[in-house]
């Protein structure tokens, strides 16, 4: 049993009684630290099997130097970003630019937080967690900004711009379908949600998945949306002018997104650590977490970069229209399925749920496609030149 209440009761059972005023200090230093470590060591793993992925994906071999099967390679990269020189433009808004990094990094670690690892098995116990993950997490948007104007760069201040357009049209989606979960769980606790879960709600609501999905890449600027950090255009985007760990956090922010994001979707969309008997649900948690973070990955080495105008226009075109969708469908058959004096649904009525949903989530997407596609080019019939001809008549 890991919670902040577990600890602080362990700290006080344990401190002398002149110190015992220091245990809910002491607690929350030592829930900080275990969150921090355990974080950080996961993203370096992370960004070791991303490379080695990517390069299988790429008929290549990623890193294989440091360590058997290049495992120290991360090691490596923190060493030489330590030996890095720190520098800051002389332009720069130097408070402004220093803070923009770990404004970045820390709403990654408050969402781990409140994460639910068992029913017992979690360091902040919040009866609103999803509201809560959607106010940390919008705080990357004002850290982007941040980085961007701070750095008194062209290249990076529209950088900052595109990437703030972006995330404020991705998060409108992304709480809609978030919403469609809260609904059907009754309960914005993310434990409340993960008991609900008799079925999968990533089968009961296979468009409030997709657009989930769909917009939290988006948000993390992975492939194919990563156009904030477009180097045919923009160079490093918001990032161009830090060098260093300034760099290093940056970069720690961005490989810790799909993990986080990982976490948030299992949680809300895949029964959290439910499972079957004798696996522990801790291990059903890292399992559905891993086929996420693989299933990003995947995409990103699959799909090429799309335009500026493409991605906002899927956000406000195709995956608004699907959030509300799914939305409405969802409280609709609510109203027509649930025990009328209890509230209660059935795990047959959340199965009866998933047959509708995913016909109309297959149909809504062919239907978006459609409209919104670009339509199918046909090789225009080649004529012959006139001119092709003229040494010959001319003989």
């Amino acid at each position: 049993m890991l919670d902040f209440l577990s600890v602080l009761d362990f700290f006080k059972d344990n401190l002398p009684d002149p110190l015992d005023r220091l245990a809910y200090p002491i607690a929350g230093m030592t829930l900080a630290m275990i969150v921090i470590n355990a974080v950080v060591m996961s993203t370096a793993l992370y960004t070791w099997f991303e490379r080695r992925v990517l390069g299988r994906f790429q008929s290549r071999r990623g890193p294989n130097r440091w360590g058997p099967f290049g495992l120290l390679q991360p090691m490596a990269d923190v060493v030489k970003l330590l030996a890095k020189e720190d520098i800051i433009p002389d332009t720069a808004d130097k408070p402004a630019f220093t803070i923009a990094p770990i404004l970045l990094l820390v709403p990654m670690f408050l969402v781990f937080a409140v994460i639910p690892f068992g029913a017992d098995s979690f360091l902040g116990r919040l009866n609103v967690g999803v509201l809560f993950i959607l106010g940390v997490t919008g705080v990357s948007t004002l850290a982007i900004f941040m980085a961007g104007w701070a750095s008194r760069n062209k290249y990076a201040m529209f950088g900052a711009i595109r990437a703030v357009a972006m995330l404020i049209s991705y998060e409108v989606p992304m709480a809609l379908a978030v919403t469609g979960v809260v609904v059907l769980a009754g309960s914005m606790s993310l434990l409340g949600i993960v008991g609900a879960q008799s079925v999968p709600y990533f089968l009961v609501q296979p468009l409030g998945f997709f657009v989930f999905m769909t917009a939290a890449a988006a948000e993390m600027s992975r492939a194919p949306f990563d156009m904030i950090e477009a180097e045919s255009e923009l160079g490093g985007g918001y990032i161009t002018e830090y060098a260093g760990m300034k760099f290093g956090i940056l970069q720690l922010a961005e490989f810790m997104a799909p993990l986080a994001t990982a976490a948030v979707a299992t949680v809300l969309f895949l029964g959290g650590t439910s499972g079957f008997d004798p696996i522990p649900g801790q291990l059903w948690f890292l399992a559905k977490a891993f086929a996420l973070v693989f299933l990003m990955l995947w995409v990103r080495a699959t799909w090429p970069r799309l335009r500026v105008d493409q991605i906002m226009g899927f956000a406000w075109k195709a995956l608004l229209p699907l959030a509300l969708l799914n939305m409405f469908v969802v409280a609709i058959e609510l109203v027509v399925l649930q025990d009328s004096d209890t509230g209660a649904i059935t795990r047959g009525d959340l199965w009866a749920m998933a047959a509708v949903n995913w016909v109309i989530a297959v149909v809504a997407i062919v239907i978006t496609a459609n409209v919104l596609g670009q339509r199918r080019l046909r090789p225009e019939t080649p004529v012959p030149s006139p001119l092709a001809n003229m040494a010959a008549e001319a003989d």
